[in-house]
């Protein structure tokens, strides 16, 4: 049973006939009084709670209600309707509880679909998966990549075969190097777009200039180098996932324009005068604090509550130290099936020392400091002191109890030093140990300074 709370007729009408043709029982209220007499005797599913009544524009009632409502049934999902130009209610309401918000005037398909991704996040909350291994998720998920079964990366993935099913927008947290993009690609192998577009986006490296371009496209002429037109990101993501890395770096004025995308899903290209409709679901991630931007001024409080309708945080790897050997052993197994390292194992005691490392830089930093020692050691056995002798090539050096944090500068080119050492007078060698191409490696050599010569 869906409830709708809404002054106007007209309102009342549309919603019901809409959600009606959809499959849902739906009851309409006029107001506050007939709709806090009608949930003291019944429980409904969800609720349409319109933010403005007759007495005002404030929305001051609308949020009354709000507060009144979640006292009587506080489980059950409130999505709230309010203007486009009063949004601030939206998230006023979103502070108080409600689940989701839409603006008028409201797409028909976009209602429907914000409605059932909510009733499914509301009926997905069994407690009974409580205690799922990861063996009973990877029976029902694909994880790809994703390894581990520390509690704290169970309750991640429960959360992502939670999710994935639905619509939800999701925002993705964690620190650098905990795996952000892998569970993006997860949520949408699990998902029913699976088989439809994944398309990424880095805003961090995206200047304000070039975001309405890259995001929305061109057509020819619409600036000085535009020369042909080009489909911006969003519509090469219709009807699949669009994943916006590193969200918490994008400017005020493109976050205006991502929100708009957002609320509707329509743009309009660059020189084009015709709105587009777009069928997207959207992923986010970050490593930066974002309540912490919305307090400084630097990330709008609307656009956090349009993509955290579902939040998943990824621990650091030193909260999830039991997956650590398992991770080490699955890079080196990827190295010996890839041909660049002979049959290699990592000692028990290797193994017991790298559970100990704290890895600032997570399961990158760990999989950067295997990939190297099983490279430069070039013995079968990986024993402590290989590891030790290259931790110092990767973030850290460690003296004793303390820790000296280097510059990403002083620790490329100590790597590049390492492997000049290892491999002297064979910058081919040096450069595929790296994992860049020879011109990379003759601009690095130049950039640090780094005497060389070759012979090959």
């Amino acid at each position: 049973m869906i409830l709708i709370i809404d002054d106007d007729v007209a309102i009342r009408t549309s919603l019901s006939l809409l959600l009606t043709r959809a499959g849902y029982e739906v009851t309409a209220m006029p107001g506050p009084d007939e709709a806090l007499a009608w949930v003291r005797s019944t429980r409904p599913d969800l609720i349409l709670l319109d933010m403005n009544f007759s007495l005002g524009i404030t929305g001051l009632e609308g949020l009354e209600l709000l507060a009144r409502l979640r006292v009587f049934h506080p489980d059950v999902p409130i999505v709230l309707i309010t203007a486009w130009g009063s949004i601030q209610l939206a998230v006023e309401g979103m502070r108080g509880g409600a689940a989701n918000f839409i603006t008028k005037p409201w797409n028909n398909r976009q209602l429907i679909e914000v409605i059932t991704t909510t009733l499914q996040l509301a009926s997905s909350t069994d407690q009974s998966e409580i205690n799922e291994t990861r063996a009973d998720l990877d029976k029902s998920n694909h994880f790809g990549m994703i390894m581990g079964s520390s509690p704290a990366m169970l309750n991640a993935l429960k959360l992502v075969a939670r999710v994935a099913p639905t619509n939800a927008s999701v925002l993705v947290t964690g620190e650098s190097g905990t795996g952000k993009e892998l569970i993006a690609h997860a949520i949408h192998a699990n998902s029913r777009r699976a088989t439809r577009p994944f398309v990424k986006v880095n805003l961090g490296g995206l200047s304000q200039s070039l975001f309405e371009s890259e995001m929305f496209g061109h057509r020819k002429g619409a600036f000085t180098d535009a020369i042909t037109d080009r489909k911006g990101r969003f519509e090469l993501a219709d009807k699949g996932t669009i994943f916006l890395d590193e969200i918490g770096d994008l400017d005020l004025t493109s976050q205006v324009k991502l929100l708009r995308v957002l609320q509707d899903q329509t743009f309009e290209p660059l020189g084009d005068s015709h709105s587009r409709k777009v069928d997207v679901r959207v992923i986010c991630a970050t490593n930066r604090n974002l309540k912490e931007l919305i307090d400084k001024g630097l990330f709008r409080e609307d656009l956090y509550y349009r993509i955290n309708l579902i939040g998943i945080h990824l621990p650091p790897l030193r909260e999830r130290r039991s997956d650590i050997g398992v991770l080490a052993a699955t890079f080196i197994d990827s190295l010996v099936q890839n041909g660049t390292v002979g049959p290699t194992v990592i000692s028990r005691e290797a193994t017991e020392w790298l559970s100990r490392q704290d890895f600032y830089g997570n399961v990158r930093e760990l999989r950067n400091l295997v990939e190297r020692t099983a490279i430069l050691a070039g013995a079968s056995v990986l024993l402590p002191d290989h590891f030790a002798a290259n931790a110092e090539n990767i973030v850290r050096t460690e003296t004793n109890d303390t820790a000296t944090v280097h510059s990403l500068d002083e620790t490329e080119k100590r790597m590049i030093m390492k492997a000049l050492e290892t491999y002297p007078n064979n910058l081919a060698r040096v450069a595929r140990t790296l994992g860049i191409s020879r011109g990379a490696l003759y601009r690095r050599l130049e950039k640090y300074n780094i005497p060389h010569e070759s012979k090959n």
